[in-house]
Order: structure tokens, then sequence, then C-alpha cells
């Protein structure tokens, strides 16, 4: 039997892999085994805030019977702070641990990380703008737990599509594995989403579009994935005032509930700001807390395929 190796980018995985780790999730969802990972420890270090990816993950490996060390705010309250390189702290810390989840404030660094951890798998789980594949993973999962299949579904990513690293890693494995798909782009003119993503989707002949407002399509939709605007990703602020106005208009209210279709699925990877009002949140079409509970299986399965086997 095989093991996975670093997570890295949603490019590395074949179709294959990426079906294994659903099936091992949803083992994962009815009888996880509790002492799989005993004596095993992971090392989470995240430079940037999280809540839901962090916890997830430490949930996920004690769960397997593991261990974990971890440090929230690496960038404040670490040998960051005193200015050691990302590179010497890996260095460091793959000698405490068998494997490392990373959140990094630059994109690439999930990668940088993988050049100098002796041999220790690394997680990335988010890096700057760029990816965030266990995320992108457990959305898959979601989609595919609701529909049975990830094809021949009209799916719409709406907000900060520049900005947004998940988007960006949902993109990709979409394009790659799941290509009979329609996807649809919806954000302000700023925040549109960046032209590598849509050339890799011409690249597998996805049929995509973008616009400014969904009111048009979503009668259409089979999955409405909203994203927050990330402030922080913004250097200057009239651009977020405007971009923030802009995307009031692509918030889901009860309202917008009646336009769907009954058996469509809202999504969101949290934290929500006012994009989804907590009004929806009863609706049966709101599956953003079905969609952040399913991280704990994807990320326990992930453990499983890099600590065990597969």
């Amino acid at each position: 039997m095989r093991k996975l190796k670093s997570v890295i980018r949603a490019q590395q995985f074949d179709k294959r892999t990426v079906e294994r780790i659903f099936t091992t999730a949803a083992r994962m969802e009815s009888s996880p085994p509790s002492k799989l990972l005993d004596g095993k420890i992971m090392a989470s270090l995240f430079y940037e805030p999280s809540t839901r990816t962090r916890l997830s993950f430490e949930a996920a490996m004690k769960r397997l019977g593991g261990e974990v060390i971890s440090t929230e705010n690496a960038k404040e309250f670490s040998s960051k702070a005193k200015g050691e390189s990302l590179e010497d702290s890996i260095r460091v810390i793959s000698g405490y641990a068998d494997v490392i989840v990373l959140r990094y404030y630059k994109e690439g660094g999930a990668e940088r990380a993988a050049a100098f951890s002796e041999g220790v798998p690394i997680i990335n789980a988010g890096d700057g703008i760029g990816q965030h594949p266990t995320q992108a993973l457990l959305d898959l999962f979601t989609i595919k737990k609701k529909f049975g299949r990830i094809e021949g579904l009209e799916i719409a990513m709406v907000g900060d599509l520049v900005n947004g690293r998940t988007v960006r890693s949902l993109s990709y494995f979409l394009a790659k594995h799941y290509p009979k798909n329609t996807i649809h782009f919806v954000s302000p003119e700023a925040t549109r989403m960046r032209d590598d993503i849509k050339s890799y989707l011409d690249k597998y002949k996805v049929k995509w579009f973008e616009t400014k407002d969904f009111r048009e399509i979503l009668s259409r939709l089979d999955v409405l994935y909203q994203t927050r605007v990330q402030k922080e990703r913004f250097s200057k602020s009239e651009i977020f005032d405007q971009v923030e106005r802009e995307s009031k208009k692509l918030s889901i209210r009860k309202s917008t509930l009646q336009y769907m279709k009954p058996e469509a699925i809202i999504m969101h990877p949290l934290p929500r700001l006012g994009e989804i009002s907590y009004a929806v949140d009863k609706d049966p079409r709101a599956h953003y807390f079905q969609q952040a509970r399913n991280g704990l299986y994807v990320r326990m399965a992930l453990l499983k395929m890099i600590l065990d086997e597969y």
C-alpha cells in the first residue's frame, strides 16, 4: 500500500487519489479507527489566524489517536517575531513531528516548507492568496455527498475571487478532474478571478462565464459558493470600500432563496461577515455548516493516508 506525500497544491492530485480521499473520508465519518495514529505527532504551524482549519486538523489527529503540538498566530508568537526564516523553523519542527500542517501568509509558503522539511510531509492549510487544497477537497466531498456526482452541475463562485485561495483550489480540481460542469464567476470588477485560473479552465475545456450579478443565473444553479471580501488583502482602503459596497449586491438573503432550485445548495468556506443572512441558515439549502463538519472527515482521511497507508 502507498502513502500520500505532502499536500501542497490541487494540481498534484490524480483523480484516483481524489476519489480514494472521498471513500476514506466517508469511512472516517461512519467508523473512525480511534487508535490508528497512536504515537504520531502533528505540528500545526499557523502564521495567519484560523479557527476551522486549525481546529479541524487538530481534532482529526486526536480522533485518530495521535498527538498535536501547535502554535496559533506564529507570525507574532513564535521565533518569526525574532526574525527566524520559515525554512529554519521548518528544519527544527520537522525534528519534532511526523507531519506539519502549515498556514503561511505568502503564496508559495507550503512549497518552500516542503523543500526544507527533512522528509516530513507538509500539508498546505492556506498560503496567502495562493491555494487551500484541503478546503477544496472538503468542498468537493460536500458536493458529492449531496448530488452523488460532481458533473453536469452549474456552480457559481461568488465574491472576492481575486484573493480567494479556496475558489482557486476548487477551480483547479474541477478543471482537471471534473470538467463536465459549468462555472460562473460572480464578483465586482476589482475582485474578478485571476487569468491563470481562466486559462487553466480553458486548457481542460471547461465552460465558464463571468458576471457582476447572479440574479440572472440563480434559477439554474446547483451550487452557490459564496465568499467574504478579504479586507486583510487590500492595500488601499478606497478600493476595499468600493468592493464592499458592490459586494453587498451579491449578498444572499431570505428573499434570494425564492429564485433558487429546491435541491440547490449554498456553500461558504467561512467565516462569513454579511454576505449570507442568518435568516438563510434554517433553509435546507444552507450547507455551509455541514461543509465545515465535512472538513473533519476529509482531514482525518488525509492524515491516515499520509501517516498510515491507503
